[in-house]
């Protein structure tokens, strides 16, 4: 390249410099740990919303669908991360235990009812049974052949994790590609400041 031209370009670079390009990366920088952090306390923050209204049979469908929709939305918002965190980290346990525990007063209540039903049967199948040793049978066999069993209600409708996305365009979504972007600019700058002086003492 002519010595003239890598003057004028030379010259141009000068008031930009690659310190401001590093300094905009370690803004954004900053500014993308903070945000990231933000996110993952809230998170955290709905999820203990979540339990509180399980605990307290609230609003937990509410609640679920907040955090749902934060997790999806923002990154660095899973969690299930860190050497002491349980999976699936959205456990529903007082919910599934009130479920299990009306159940089985559902169950209670109407195996109470076949009972009668079966006294009522058999009394009318056998109006007379002195020894009671015909009846019994009868009544055994009615409640065995009607009486309801609990189900076992599967726990993993009642846990829940969700995962964030590798990136979100919030803050801290915005921030990163800000600092990759400082970061390219920084290099190419330093890149060309380098090759420029070299092209001159080339050409000198």
């Amino acid at each position: 390249m002519h010595k003239r031209k890598l003057q004028h370009l030379h010259l141009k670079l000068m008031p930009i410099s690659h310190w401001y390009f590093l300094a905009g990366f370690l803004i954004f920088s900053t500014v993308a740990v903070v945000a990231l952090r933000d996110n993952n306390l809230t998170a955290i923050n709905l999820r203990n919303q979540v339990l509180a209204a399980d605990k307290a049979d609230g609003n937990v469908t509410g609640t679920l669908n907040t955090l749902r929709q934060y997790v999806y939305s923002h990154m660095n918002t899973n969690l299930a991360s860190g050497p002491d965190s349980i999976y699936p980290p959205i456990q529903l346990k007082y919910t599934y235990q009130r479920l299990e525990s009306a159940q089985q007063s559902q169950v209670s209540a109407s195996n109470s009812q076949v009972y009668t039903d079966a006294q009522h049967y058999c009394q009318t199948l056998i109006p007379v049974d002195f020894s009671g040793r015909t009846r019994v049978p009868c009544i055994q066999y009615y409640v065995t052949t009607h009486e309801a069993q609990n189900q076992t209600i599967p726990a993993a409708l009642y846990e829940y994790d969700f995962v964030s996305p590798f990136w979100s365009p919030d803050l801290a979504g915005w921030s990163i590609v800000a600092a990759v972007i400082f970061l390219v600019l920084f290099a190419v700058r330093l890149v060309l400041e380098k090759w420029v002086n070299h092209r001159r003492r080339e050409s000198s």
